[in-house]
């Protein structure tokens, strides 16, 4: 993985991300917010921590996994901070970065089963 200390801190900062607005949303946000944008932000939230969560895992990973971590990096920030911004904005325009964002999560699971595909054909387990 192309430079791994790297990845480290890009995943902590995206799980310290997650955690802390996460937070935010349920003790600032809950009060503001109607319902139904505050289940925007939560999903938000639960793909975000998910994710920071793969991230990490690829990251601790003894395989190279490069290609699915830049998908699941530019996905957690199409996905996760465009429905943060709608939400709490109620500016439907960042809604339609959204599908971006969850096609690159989707693309980065790909990477994940077609690196891992690649390394058991090359006996490497």
């Amino acid at each position: 993985m192309k430079n791994k200390n790297n990845w480290l801190l890009i995943s902590g900062i995206m799980g310290f991300l997650a955690v802390a607005l996460g937070a935010f949303g349920a003790h600032s946000l809950k009060s503001i917010l109607s319902d139904d944008m505050l289940k925007i932000y939560q999903t938000g939230i639960m793909y975000h921590l998910i994710h920071a969560g793969i991230l990490l895992a690829l990251t601790l990973s003894s395989k190279d996994f490069f290609r699915s971590s830049v998908f699941i990096l530019a996905g957690i920030i199409l996905f996760s901070f465009s429905l943060y911004i709608y939400a709490v904005s109620g500016i439907k325009g960042f809604a339609v970065i959204t599908p971006f964002g969850g096609v690159s999560l989707l693309i980065g699971w790909v990477m994940i089963i077609l690196d891992s595909r690649k390394n058991l054909k090359s006996g490497d387990r």
